[in-house]
């Protein structure tokens, strides 16, 4: 089938995925009309339709979905007894763990809004996080707690370690009232300003997206020839991107929860060698490697010793995927074939607004693809006026996956906005043939591993060492993360400036990924221009020049 007529079929009045409009946050809207309003409803159907298999899976711990709905209602009443109801902030901070994803489940039960701490930052960074959101409770591994130091005062604190045991035995409390557009999550982005802002989701939000996912696989198997109505079976997904981040929450255990699945998670740091072992012992079927995730898998020196017939579907976001890295993938991986894809999202809404797939990534491996259903998308110039196809601009999107806003950031959160509840991603784009490709990402920031980084806070903390002059960070090239981080240092008259310890200084203040990997050190002053401003520009081709006239 052509897939403009598996798109009727689909989304078409009487559809399976129906969309109607609605009004969402005061703006009409494409929405699904058949779909779940809240997380609680998620958890008690999976309950339902899943009770026995297995859900969780990571190292010796293995839970099935009612256990782990279980596990939930016991921590939800440990929360609880915590003081913790709606519109209170719980606060999770850990490595990716079965505990780390109860907490938050129990978290969004009582009507809380979870936020989900950066495991990487440093400690200033978690400090600033934790004033910033002002939680009620804080779920923290011992790692974190260590380098956290001194908590806020009267911050109820409870170790992710002991949180199921601890929790054993509690009857789970009263269902609470919540809304679609409730607050879900705070996550916390990286921004061109510096400091990192706090995007709220909405179970509307999260929701949506697990909507999307679920059509996008129905789509695939009607394209593939499977009947209406067909239901395969349960998939088994291997995650390993961080749960604080949209990919590992909202694309992640989310909609593994919502599909049925068994989602295996890594233990710890990722590791290529612990990745293809566990998708040969568990049967892995899916997996979406973000940032350097596929290119250390493809240059493990030991793959082809693994069996990866399993895997039938592969997918990426965060980060461009090369075409030579989307062939390395085929290679190594024979039975995926038309489940491949790559897409554009952001965490300000919720993931993923565009997919290339298929024999159209083929055909276009530099393109992200098309908006989804529900996603509107427009390029438009600095006015905010929309531009005709194959014009370069920014990219805007509308729909019910657009975050609320930023946390205690009114005046930032109605900057993001055109007038209809446009987002402005701050993303260059255009639009040919309906595809959407990318001609940058987030002005200045670096793309370092599908992780942002602001070069602002870099160059702030580099500022405030005593013998440095002036910084500037800017993103190089790699093939294995894309970019790094470079800083550009020039030091005070008389000083002499050594990488080594610079990197101590940053690390000292920073999270690990931001302390710059190059270092180059000049003797002239900033290329800038009439305004002061630094051209980053300038320093990629290795200009000297300290002052270029307007």
């Amino acid at each position: 089938m052509r897939e403009a007529d598996v798109d009727a079929e689909l989304l078409g009045e009487g559809g399976p995925f129906e969309l109607v409009t609605e009004d969402v946050l005061g703006e009409a809207m494409r929405v699904f009309q058949r779909r779940p309003r809240a997380l609680t409803e998620l958890l008690a159907r999976s309950v339902v339709e899943h009770g026995e298999r297995e859900f969780l899976v990571q190292g010796p711990l293995r839970l099935t979905f009612r256990e782990h709905a279980t596990r939930v209602g016991e921590v939800a009443a440990l929360l609880a007894e915590d003081g913790v109801g709606p519109g209170d902030r719980v606060a999770i901070l850990g490595e990716n763990s079965v505990a780390w994803i109860v907490g938050f489940f129990a978290a969004t039960s009582l009507g809380a809004v979870a936020v989900a701490m950066n495991a990487w930052w440093a400690a200033s960074e978690l400090r600033f996080g934790l004033d910033d959101s002002a939680p009620k409770v804080l779920l923290a591994d011992d790692k974190r707690l260590a380098r956290l130091g001194a908590p806020p005062e009267g911050l109820r604190v409870r170790r992710l370690e002991a949180l199921l045991d601890g929790a054993a035995g509690r009857a789970p409390p009263p269902a609470a009232a919540i809304a679609e557009d409730d607050p879900a999550v705070i996550l916390y982005t990286s921004g061109t300003t510096g400091r990192s802002k706090g995007a709220m989701l909405s179970h509307r939000n999260l929701l949506g997206l697990v909507s999307i996912q679920s059509f996008q696989g129905a789509r695939l198997a009607r394209l593939m020839g499977a009947q209406p109505g067909y239901a395969p079976p349960p998939p088994v997904l291997l995650s390993a991107n961080p749960l604080f981040h949209v990919s590992g929450l909202a694309a992640g255990v989310i909609a593994h929860l919502a599909w049925g699945a068994k989602s295996v998670w890594l233990a710890g740091k990722f590791d290529a060698e612990q990745t293809l072992r566990l998708i040969e012992q568990e049967r892995v079927t899916g997996w979406a490697p973000h940032g350097s995730m596929a290119y250390k898998v493809l240059h493990h020196p030991d793959r082809a010793r693994y069996d990866v017939s399993s895997v039938k579907s592969l997918g990426s976001g965060g980060a461009p995927v090369t075409p030579e890295i989307q062939r390395a993938l085929r290679e190594a991986f024979p039975n995926v074939t038309f489940a491949m894809a790559v897409g554009y999202g952001l965490t300000e809404a919720s993931a993923l607004a565009t997919l290339n797939y298929g024999e159209q990534l083929s055909a276009h491996p530099t393109s992200v693809g098309r908006p989804l259903p529900t996603v509107e998308l427009a390029i438009r110039d600095a006015t905010g006026r929309a531009l005709p196809d194959g014009e370069e601009g920014e990219i805007t999107l509308r729909g019910p996956l657009v975050m609320l806003g930023y946390w205690r950031r009114p005046d930032e959160t109605a900057a993001m906005f055109h007038p209809g509840r446009w987002l402005r991603t701050g993303d260059v784009g255009r639009v040919v043939d309906g595809r959407l490709t990318l001609e940058t990402r987030k002005r200045d920031l670096i793309l370092r591993g599908a992780v942002n980084v602001s070069p602002t806070e870099i160059e702030a903390r580099l500022a405030a060492h005593p013998d440095v002059a002036e910084a500037a960070v800017i993103g190089v090239a790699s093939a294995e993360l894309g970019e790094e981080v470079k800083a550009v240092v020039v030091p005070r008259a008389g000083a002499v400036l050594d990488s080594a310890a610079l990197s101590a200084w940053v690390a000292d203040a920073l999270a690990y990924f931001k302390v710059p990997a190059h270092w180059e050190v000049r003797q002239a002053p900033l290329p800038r221009n009439a305004t002061g401003k630094v051209m980053k520009y300038l320093l990629q081709s290795g200009a000297e020049s300290p002052l270029v006239e307007d």
